[in-house]
């Protein structure tokens, strides 16, 4: 059909582009959006609040690398979504946002989700926020997000349409182009960065989650200089932990500044350095720092960086690797780096008693492909720093922004976005409940998915802060509900594990269910 109502043209356009899933609740202002969603071909996933359906496109869009889309309506529908939207941002990911809109407001008071500036305050949280006043700007708008999630650092966008736009008759959008924009990935000069590196005499290598889709070549570039290397949370799995110069994940132990600081070279890619990277206020670098970023606002910081190179990492590495001549000794000892590993997990151990044998216990079992997707809780803060991953990109965390209640919606956005594959939830007690009534979606959709529930009781974070502060805590204990009850009054399977072993066997049945399995741990497991 050439002409259709535009919501319903909108629909196609995103199938067209590669869309085949779309997150979101329908209301008496967007329904128009949802003319065309079947027609298309699209799924459309019903969460149970829009912050939710945000988590769950962020979800989506990490586990397969293309853009998650949600659907929401005026008003508070976008507000619900914002807090999504702001750790989309925070963590780089390709999270398009369609609302409806009024049509008018300045002469008009008083209407339903009537607010003050609502594309001004998605602008708050996304990399822009803009109205389509015709098909044609929807049409441009919807391309021209979809061409920077393509080519540039991928963060939200929010795209609102009014309410008699998205319902009138409209032609149809532009054919899809015959090729489809890219990444440019061309040969550098990176001859530069390579006549350091061949003269470092201790180079190091951070690596961070813009580092990903160069894991090869970084890989074999730490093996040709012979350089250690560290990985932010982001970052685990781009350089593999049986390499005997690896420090692993432990940039926050505060004595890794002093292990940073012997090295002459500092090579770090795809990261920001960020302080939830770092928990302090720099890397602890004394020597030359080359950054290689795709964003240029990372490379402004003239403290961390002596050259500064902004391109794609894949492409940068690609063409450095070449370059490098190989080294045949080492100032970095295996043995040293292992033994600092050792007493960095033990020191996480100390901080927070009981976490590392569990953690321990559920890597012996998760199978190589798991994608986890974690909560704001102490249980994730000690495994991302002593979980190894086999493979980079399969472990998503809230990093930057920090919100609770991101793990559950996330983890249903990525269990639908891989099928069969495995993927696990871990959530605390505490924030599990700001997003739980998304085990309705994930029951709906017959997930087989983990939900991993660590459950001491109170927000034991903020307890030992306050204690650590010299505040006698407050406001640190709540009344839980029965969560296995309230899981099985979602239709989820739900279980108590009182050992390290009922606790493995319980996540191999669970990926194995029909349907979502809670899983209750507490720091009562014993061995």
């Amino acid at each position: 059909m050439t002409h259709r109502p535009l919501g319903a043209q909108i629909s196609h356009m995103l199938k067209a582009r590669g869309v085949d899933t779309i997150f979101g609740i329908p209301g008496v202002h967007n329904v128009e959006m949802y003319r065309g969603i079947e027609e298309a071909g699209i799924t459309h996933v019903l969460a149970r609040h829009e912050q939710g359906a945000g988590f769950m496109a962020d979800g989506y869009a990490r586990a397969t690398g293309r853009v998650g889309v949600a659907y929401v309506i005026t008003g508070p529908g976008l507000c619900n979504i914002m807090t999504a939207l702001g750790q989309a941002y925070s963590d780089s990911v390709s999270v398009l946002t369609l609302s409806s809109c009024l049509d008018e407001t300045a002469a008009r008071k008083g209407q339903l989700h009537q607010m003050l500036d609502q594309s001004g305050a998605a602008d708050t949280v996304c990399d822009w926020s803009q109205e389509a006043r015709s098909p044609e700007a929807a049409y441009e708008l919807v391309d021209r997000a979809l061409t920077e999630f393509a080519t540039m650092r991928p963060r939200p966008k929010h795209i609102q349409v009014g309410i008699d736009v998205l319902g009138g008759v409209a032609p149809a959008p532009k054919r899809v182009p015959a090729h489809p924009v890219q990444r440019t990935r061309a040969q550098l000069d990176m001859s530069q960065v390579a006549d350091i590196l061949n003269a470092a005499t201790q180079p190091m290598v951070v690596v961070g989650g813009g580092a990903i889709q160069a894991m090869d070549g970084l890989r074999q570039l730490t093996r040709t200089l012979k350089a250690a290397s560290f990985a932010t949370y982001a970052g685990r799995g781009v350089i593999s932990s049986e390499d005997p110069l690896h420090f692993g994940t432990y940039l926050a132990r505060p004595s890794s500044a002093e292990v940073i600081a012997q090295a002459d070279v500092v090579l770090a890619v795809g990261t920001e350095l960020s302080e939830v990277d770092l928990w302090r206020t720099d890397l602890g670098h004394t020597g030359t720092m080359i950054r290689i970023d795709i964003d240029p606002s990372v490379l402004s910081n003239c403290v961390q960086t002596t050259l500064g190179v902004h391109a794609d990492a894949q492409n940068a590495i690609d063409s450095l690797v070449p370059l490098l001549a190989a080294k045949s000794t080492s100032a970095w000892r295996p043995e040293t780096v292992a033994q600092t590993r050792a007493h960095w997990k033990a020191e996480v151990d100390a901080e927070r008693p009981g976490i590392v044998p569990i953690v321990d216990a559920l890597r012996a079992v998760m199978p190589a492909d798991t994608m986890i997707y974690s909560d704001m809780t102490q249980f994730a803060y000690a495994a991302t720093e002593v979980w190894d991953l086999p493979h980079p990109g399969h472990w998503h965390h809230p990093y930057g922004f920090g919100t609770l209640g991101y793990g559950l919606p996330a983890a249903i956005g990525g269990a639908v976005a891989r099928g069969k594959a495995p993927t696990v939830c871990i959530a605390g007690d505490y924030g599990f409940q700001y997003t739980i009534q998304e085990l309705g979606t994930a029951v709906e959709l017959g997930l087989s998915l983990p939900i991993l529930l660590w459950d001491n009781g109170k927000l034991k974070e903020i307890e030992d802060s306050m204690v650590n502060s010299q505040i006698a805590p407050n406001a640190v204990v709540a009344m839980n509900p029965d969560f296995c009850k309230l899981a099985e009054a979602y239709g989820a399977l739900a279980c108590e594990p009182e050992t390290l072993a009922e606790l493995q066997q319980a996540v191999l049945d669970a990926l194995q269910a029909d349907r979502p399995t809670l899983i209750r741990m507490t720091p009562a497991l014993t061995a």
